[in-house]
């Protein structure tokens, strides 16, 4: 057993923390981010030889706001690809390295439909156009528990808990969390195999901790 904070937005962490505890840990939700969509405009896809998804956030945005049917979506793992209900093809590693690898050579005319300040290494190499759909907010909790890991399923996750000046180490969702919560100086205990839950659940299992 572990006592563990899961930092995941209000409202998205219900099933990781169900997950976690049926698990037999100690599980205690302070969100560290919050979603806002940028927009509500609608977003239309026609046209468009892929459309590339690279977290949950921006599958359920385009989804909301989606005009028209994409020929095909890539997503950068399996959570995103059924939070949108559907992908073509789905990046074995969880980056946009993952991705860039995992798509045809040309791709054709892409759509990358993500976060506000989201990495451009996919789509200036695909010269793809970009929409942004949401933002990540920060934010500061009052106080922080006592736990043995922290949970991080992204790297703007990483980028507040840095901020927050706790100690305990992490487990991250996937590389690019993994990156960005070493290039703050986090301890990251473990990296989940796959971007989901499961992968999540596995991770904590693995991470060493003190008894």
């Amino acid at each position: 057993m572990a006592r563990i904070v899961v930092t995941r937005p209000v409202g998205r962490e219900g099933e990781l923390v169900q997950s976690l505890r049926r698990a037999g840990h100690v599980v205690t939700h302070v969100p560290l981010i919050a979603i806002e969509p940028v927009g509500d405009e609608p977003v239309d896809v026609t046209g468009y030889d892929w459309v590339v998804l690279t977290s949950v956030a921006g599958a359920r945005e385009l989804r909301r706001r989606m005009r028209g049917t994409p020929q095909r979506i890539a997503a950068i793992g399996q959570a995103t690809a059924a939070a949108f209900g559907r992908a073509d093809v789905v990046a074995e590693t969880s980056t946009q390295e993952g991705l860039l690898a995992a798509l045809p050579t040309p791709a054709g005319r892409v759509l990358f439909a993500g976060a506000e300040g989201a990495r451009r290494l996919l789509p200036e190499t695909l010269g793809a156009d970009v929409v942004v759909l949401y933002r990540t907010v920060p934010l500061e909790p009052p106080s922080w528990p006592q736990c043995d890991l922290v949970v991080l399923a992204s790297a703007s996750a990483a980028r507040a808990y840095a901020a927050v000046g706790a100690t305990a180490p992490t487990v991250s969702i996937g590389p690019e969390t993994t990156r960005e919560a070493v290039a703050y100086g986090l301890a990251v205990a473990a990296e989940a195999a796959t971007h989901d839950v499961a992968g999540i659940v596995e991770a904590v299992e693995r991470a060493p901790r003190a008894s």
